[in-house]
């Protein structure tokens, strides 16, 4: 496996003093702004779930790049799909680059330039980093070459061999050594966390302990839906590399997983660790913004319920058009989704590229009282368009031209007037499918692309998991009835007059809900952020969402790239080290 730099090159001389690492360190989160890109994770993650769609456009043939998003949008992807090579070189990338990090600054150490404890605190963000890295990995393939080390020591005989080298470890050890590592440093207390506003300003887009507890309540959540049980955690090993005796030794992953005290007995134990992760977050700095869309303004960097973030810059010399087709580190969702027509309305730098929208059958499950959209997560019920007074989720409606009385045309001389419904996954109109408003357009021009700070994890978040998990079976304290539990219900509504009284009118008490009542809430209040994806393979519903082909479980994982394989080291026999996942 080797180191594919796609930020700032790390040098040695920065390691002279404890000053300059803040600096070292910073780089290491490079290849996290790829994360969000439509060719990367964020694309295939919502693509491949019911709230996004990427259609092709009639007239003419926009987006339809050779069926590229099609076999997204209908689960009939293959291996060659540019989308999994990029998320494997870049979270690779990533996760190299944390423990090449991670060897430098342990060798400072040893060499007295930096203290022990200054050390711990940054290997130990480095580490949570890398868990990121690997889990995002992890989400997408399974079987991934996870590794904990940067040089591959074969001085005096030594045994131990490279990455590729090696079969891709398997689902159940790759979730042990992820939670092991996590829950490692979560416990020893390295990894900062945020108690103060000073604090939550001074770690801002950086791993915390708010951070890492965020992943392994993922972790725990999901354990079921990867395919972990209590019996092959007891039977899968790890092939650990000993230093003293300079060789591999099989560990099995439930006693690797005992060392940080995670003894999972029953499936129950998944979701009560998913609980006490949760409470390590409840009750710090973090809390529930009052307006919903304050987590996603152009300048959210203020809000207190976002707990990591891709921190943006939206006005660069990045020009797209160099990079037609390809990964770029910039937010581009507005740009993705609006209409072209949305430019002289909004007054936009750029013309917005009229691709992605919702799945029709997605804003189903927004509601409101006597059946209005009166969910403002939702795309509304003003029905007015660029002349809607309030803030929605969603866009549907008439695009006005910029006096407000007009409804614009398009370059065919058709009404601009975006719609719930989408004529069909080949043939749709340029009007199709609401966009996503929930992310504040610039509507100032004051920057090309998105300066609003994309959302990787937020408290909301940590909420729903919570009484998710207990009602899943963990053990824990209901949180339901706190005071900003009740306020993350009351901001769905807040344009009613009794907006507690509207949610439950609208979708019943949250605590007489039933396990598969928590699947719609989640979609409604995480659309397009990373989240839906993983939930509905826990709920089941992966392959039966609107215009999927294909319901076969082993589409659970995505295919290892074929370029990834083609790569791969050759064994005795001439046979690749790694092997493709089962299905494709």
């Amino acid at each position: 496996m080797e180191e594919e730099i796609y930020g700032k090159a790390t040098v040695d001389e920065i390691l002279t003093s404890e000053e300059n690492i803040p600096l070292l360190v910073g780089q290491a989160y490079a290849d996290v702004k790829w994360i969000h890109d439509h060719w990367g994770y964020w694309g295939v993650s919502s693509l491949t779930a019911d709230e996004c769609l990427c259609p092709t456009r009639m007239p003419g043939t926009h987006w339809a790049d050779g069926g590229y998003w099609r076999r997204l949008n209908n689960h009939m992807w293959d291996a060659d799909a540019d989308a999994f090579k990029n998320i494997w070189n870049t979270t690779i990338s990533g996760a190299v680059l944390c423990n090449k990090l991670i060897d430098q600054l342990n060798t400072k150490k040893a060499e007295g330039v930096i203290s022990e404890q200054v050390t711990a605190q940054y290997v130990s963000e480095l580490e949570v980093l890398r868990s990121f890295y690997f889990y995002m990995l992890y989400e997408c393939f399974g079987r991934i070459p996870y590794t904990e080390k940067y040089a591959i020591d074969n001085e005096n005989g030594g045994k131990e061999k490279y990455a590729s080298e090696m079969p891709l470890m398997e689902v159940p050890a790759v979730w042990s050594m992820l939670v092991t590592c996590l829950e490692k440093n979560v416990q020893a207390g390295s990894i900062p966390e945020v108690k103060t506003d000073a604090e939550r300003a001074q770690y801002y887009g950086r791993m915390t302990a708010g951070a890492a507890n965020a992943m392994l309540a993922h972790l725990y959540l999901n354990a079921e839906s990867y395919g972990i049980t209590p019996e092959n955690l007891g039977s899968t090993k790890i092939s650990m590399y000993n230093s003293k005796n300079r060789q591999y030794e099989d560990v099995v992953c439930a006693d690797y997983l005992a060392t940080v005290g995670v003894k999972i007995n029953a499936a129950n134990d998944f979701y009560t660790k998913a609980v006490e992760s949760c409470d390590r977050v409840i009750g710090k700095a973090y809390t529930i913004e009052d307006n919903f869309f304050n987590n996603f303004l152009i300048q959210n960097e203020n809000s207190k319920e976002n707990i990591f973030v891709i921190v943006e810059n939206g006005n660069d010399k990045f020009d797209y058009r160099d990079y037609a087709g390809s990964m770029a580190n910039k937010l581009r969702v507005t740009m993705l989704t609006l209409h072209y027509q949305h430019k002289e309305v909004w007054n936009l730098i750029e013309t917005p590229w009229n691709g992605f929208c919702a799945r029709p059958k997605f804003l189903d499950i927004y509601k409101g009282q006597n059946d209005k959209w009166a969910d403002l997560r939702g795309p509304g019920n003003e029905g007015n368009g660029t002349n809607n007074v309030k803030k929605w989720g969603w866009f549907i409606g008439p695009v006005y031209k910029p006096d407000g009385k007009n409804i614009a045309k398009d370059a065919n001389d058709s009404l601009v007037i975006i719609r719930q419904e989408v004529k069909s996954l080949n043939e749709a109109t340029w009007n199709d499918g609401a966009r996503l408003l929930k992310y504040e357009v610039d509507k100032q021009a004051l920057t090309k692309y998105c300066e609003n700070d994309f959302v990787l994890y937020r408290y909301a978040d940590i909420l729903w998991i919570k009484e998710e998990a207990i009602k899943r079976g963990g053990v824990g304290t209901s949180g339901i009835s706190s005071a900003e539990f009740q306020r993350m219900l009351s901001r769905a509504f807040a344009y009613e007059d009794d907006p507690i009284a509207a949610f439950k009118e609208a979708y019943g008490d949250p605590s007489g809900w039933a396990v598969e009542d928590f699947l719609d809430e989640r979609g409604r209040e995480f659309a397009w952020e990373n989240q839906r994806r993983r939930d509905l393979i826990r709920f089941g519903k992966y392959g039966t969402i609107q215009y999927s082909e294909s319901n076969e479980e082993y589409r659970n994982w995505f295919p290892i790239p074929a370029t990834v394989i083609q790569k791969s080291s050759l064994d005795d026999s001439g046979k690749p080290y790694w092997t493709q996942n089962f299905g494709y």
